[in-house]
């Protein structure tokens, strides 16, 4: 891995494939790999399943769609565990095990219920202030939480985020067909299919289909290790990806500014989710904010390349 000069100011991260060096981990449900204790904490937005360790400097790490805690085990794999720090990996709700806890709700939260319940979370487990790092989804929950809660934020890694150029599809679908393909057809094809899109995937997941239709995901989708695709249908929920959608389309992303904590941001130069353009829009609206392009990477950042995307956050 090699960094030289982007001509947008951004620091691009060059990782020349090796053989084994794409998506190196695969994915474990397993938390004793890494001494984590499940507990599940009652919040507004329903109960939070979380897996945690006690430990000094404790990271918080926030999954995306079609993610959960376990979407992290590549990127822990690559760290040792972060040796001895605190860990608290969250099921935000309605995703992942908070799914199935006793009294879940049926519908989605809202962006502020989801905050608070991070919030609350934390409260429970008593961590004091968290390096946040979000993946995707994740990442739009951290800057608000950062926003929100700004003395429990000590620091944010923005892993695949999806900010600026997904407010402004979510806003506006039929322009952004021309700047965001991806997201805006997904959004569309949910809206077709509906409640079925769920089994409709898992269905072609069975039949072998599934990465032809993951491909756009990932920058190498072949090279994946079976337990990624396996995770990204058991976690995706089509009702909470168009509800996500619907509450970016009314986020006012100006609220960022008031973000203080250090905050460093990482996209996959072949992610149809997250464009490089929102790099630029980040640094205007974050000053200070560390920014840098992984090169042959999709979406999964910390899945496709956990060992860059944690020297970069400063994981490592």
């Amino acid at each position: 891995m090699h960094a030289v000069d982007d001509p947008a100011g951004a620091r691009v991260v060059t990782a020349t494939p090796s053989p084994g060096s794409y998506a190196p981990h695969p994915v474990t449900a397993d938390p004793a790999v890494w001494s984590l204790v499940r507990t599940t904490v009652a919040t507004d937005a329903g109960p939070v399943v979380v897996h945690h360790r006690h430990g000094p400097r404790p990271v918080l790490f926030l999954h995306g769609v079609a993610g959960s805690w376990t979407t992290w085990t590549p990127l822990l794999t690559a760290v040792d565990g972060l040796a001895d720090r605190g860990l608290v990996l969250v099921d935000l709700p309605g995703w992942g095990a908070s799914t199935t806890a006793p009294s879940a709700p049926s519908g989605p939260a809202d962006l502020d219920a989801v905050v608070r319940a991070v919030v609350t979370v934390l409260d429970a487990l008593g961590t004091g202030p968290v390096d946040v790092v979000g993946h995707s989804m994740g990442a739009f929950v951290g800057l608000e939480t950062a926003v929100a809660a700004p003395t429990r934020v000590r620091s944010l890694g923005l892993v695949s985020g999806t900010t600026t150029a997904t407010v402004r599809a979510a806003r506006h679908p039929v322009r952004a067909l021309a700047t965001l393909p991806a997201f805006t057809l997904l959004r569309a094809g949910l809206a077709v299919t509906g409640p079925t899109a769920r089994s409709l995937l898992r269905g072609l997941a069975r039949v072998g289909v599934l990465p032809l239709l993951a491909a756009p995901v990932f920058a190498h989708v072949r090279r994946l290790d079976p337990s990624v695709l396996d995770a990204f249908v058991a976690e995706f929920r089509p009702q909470l990806f168009s509800a996500a959608a619907r509450s970016a389309a009314g986020y006012d992303v100006e609220r960022w500014r008031a973000v203080t904590s250090p905050a460093t941001a990482v996209v996959g130069r072949q992610d149809v989710f997250a464009r490089t353009t929102d790099l630029d829009d980040l640094r205007a609206l974050l000053p200070g904010v560390r920014t840098a392009v992984l090169e042959d990477c999709g979406h999964f950042a910390h899945v496709e390349h956990p060992d860059a995307v944690a020297a970069l956050l400063g994981l490592a």
